[in-house]
């Protein structure tokens, strides 16, 4: 047997090493805030377009746009929170969770409050290729003040994401499918997503996160202007 696992009557047991670990001590930390936890419905009509209006730009770009601009409207949930304190920052330093070979990590978008929606692309692409190579350096992973975890590809509907400490939120997003939804006294189809946004409370009450949640489906509905 290996040294990076051996048998029990119960199973091959395998120490948690690297990411995994720390990954497993900061969920332990995360699991001990007093967080809640928010869900809107967002028509993503317009971002869905992006691909035809930015080349080379995903709808997770979009996202990471739409809540840089969220977290200036709602300066309490672009912060750290220690334990007799609130640290408050002037940039959004918007995290990508990224699901590699060697477990979870989040690389972020610096500054995203700042860029283009192409210059987000770019940055993310390059971040995103280098976490899966584990060729992240400490600057990549270090500064985040918002993350956002995507699993609307792998046929999430909805989910509740789990603090990435000492954040004080986190954007949960699902699936984009179509319903059939009333836009007035006209039913429609349209593409839908549920997005969940997870607080703490000791950073954010419910009308931060209510406020924060309509000026993220504000910035995702606005048409995108090519860059």
């Amino acid at each position: 047997m290996s040294d990076a696992g051996f048998i029990t009557q119960e199973g091959v047991r395998t120490p948690l090493k690297g990411l995994r670990r720390t990954a497993a001590r900061r969920m332990m930390t995360a699991w001990q805030a007093p967080v809640f936890h928010l869900t809107v419905e967002v028509d993503m009509t317009e971002a869905s377009l992006v691909q035809q209006r930015v080349p080379g730009a995903t709808v997770t770009d979009v996202f990471v746009a739409a809540s840089a601009q969220a977290l200036l409207a709602v300066p309490s949930l672009n912060a750290h929170v220690g334990d007799d304190e609130l640290t408050l920052f002037p940039h959004a330093n918007v995290g990508i969770a990224v699901a590699t070979d060697n477990g979870l990590t989040v690389p972020v978008i610096h500054g995203a409050d700042v860029l283009s929606l192409s210059e987000i692309a770019t940055r993310r692409r390059d971040v995103v290729q280098r976490a899966r190579a584990r060729a992240l350096v400490m600057d990549d992973v270090t500064g985040g003040t918002f993350t956002i975890s995507n699993l609307g590809m792998m046929a999430i509907d909805r989910f509740d994401a789990i603090l990435n400490v000492p954040q004080a939120a986190i954007l949960a997003i699902g699936s984009t499918r179509r319903r059939y939804v009333w836009r007035g006294d006209t039913a429609v189809w349209l593409p839908i997503a549920e997005l969940t946004l997870t607080c703490d409370h000791r950073a954010a009450d419910g009308a931060a996160g209510a406020t924060f949640l309509a000026a993220l489906t504000a910035a995702l509905t606005k048409p995108i202007v090519p860059a």
